[in-house]
């Protein structure tokens, strides 16, 4: 079930870049997909474009993956100099170099927007437009930001290829994607981390998990979670088991029109649909099947 119930974010896994060209990966839309409201929040009150934080997060840190946004939630490569708080260390242009760490990504990104607003080397980027992110990657070059001397040029290939520069015009944030990100625990212990897909949120149960002690977290009735999910409120969920937050869709995302979901080994149509975000009672109409048919390995799955 856990290998089934995972099958969303392996599938969604792919390589990213490549040594002289990015290329598209879905870990790296993942990644935009979760931080990109405390980009916009952050644009609203520091007047930093949102494409142009989320492109140094998801260049600086891997989408996540390196070393300083696993161990220090460093997702920009700040160091140390003048900072008071937690540290860690980690080989740069030099060894064991000393780098800002913290409780949260939120925090990061929170701290990302006063090192940036509070330096005299930077201030030349707050008279550019919103709108400007190619002024202010050119800018965070010139600046000495990054010694990569394609720095600037990345920053805007990784805006352009995903589009970042839409979030430039954003109104509002999602609220509740950016207080969940606030306070990453509760009572010692570290919050689940909310992702998106298919316009709903989601994220995976841990081991004695129950849509009860989801709920509390989340802030969301546990018999609400339980109906979104087709599932039974009593029910202990395994670890791995995607968790949705709002009630699923009828079909899968766009991109996935004309392709087919091929069943493999240990799937049923509820890890399925649970896998895409679908409510179980569309997948089995979109695909002409009775509610008591039983899917054999290999077959083909419509998925909108």
């Amino acid at each position: 079930m856990k290998k089934v119930l995972l099958l969303l974010v392996a599938f969604r896994l792919s390589a990213a870049v490549s040594f002289g060209q990015i290329s598209w990966s879905q870990q790296y839309q993942q990644y935009i997909n979760q931080y990109k409201d405390i980009a916009i929040e952050e644009m609203h009150r520091w007047k930093i474009p949102a494409s142009i934080t989320l492109a140094q997060g998801i260049f600086e840190s891997g989408a996540g993956r390196s070393e300083l946004a696993r161990k220090g939630n460093n997702h920009f490569g700040i160091k140390c100099n003048g900072w008071q708080g937690r540290t860690v260390y980690h080989d740069d242009d030099r060894r064991n170099e000393c780098f800002r760490a913290y409780d949260s990504a939120y925090e990061s990104y929170e701290d990302h927007s006063r090192f940036l607003a509070g330096s005299q080397r930077y201030s030349s980027l707050f008279k550019l437009k919103l709108t400007d992110y190619k002024g202010w990657a050119r800018g965070l070059k010139a600046a000495g930001y990054a010694t990569n001397p394609q720095y600037a040029s990345k920053l805007i290939e990784i805006i352009q290829l995903y589009k970042l520069y839409e979030y430039d015009k954003a109104k509002r944030a999602d609220k509740f994607m950016v207080e969940h990100s606030k306070d990453r625990r509760v009572d010692g212990q570290e919050l689940h981390p909310i992702k998106i897909f298919n316009d709903n949120y989601y994220l995976i149960a841990r081991r004695g998990d129950t849509f009860r002690t989801i709920a509390e977290e989340v802030g969301i009735s546990y018999r609400k979670l339980a109906k979104y999910n087709e599932r039974d409120k009593r029910d202990q969920l395994e670890e791995g088991e995607i968790v949705w937050l709002k009630k699923k869709q009828k079909k899968a995302p766009k991109d996935y029109k004309g392709r087919l979901h091929y069943v493999r080994s240990g799937e049923s149509m509820y890890s399925i649909a649970q896998s895409y975000g679908i409510r179980l009672k569309s997948l089995y109409k979109m695909n002409g099947l009775s509610a008591d048919h039983q899917i054999r390995v290999g077959d083909g799955l419509r998925l909108r």
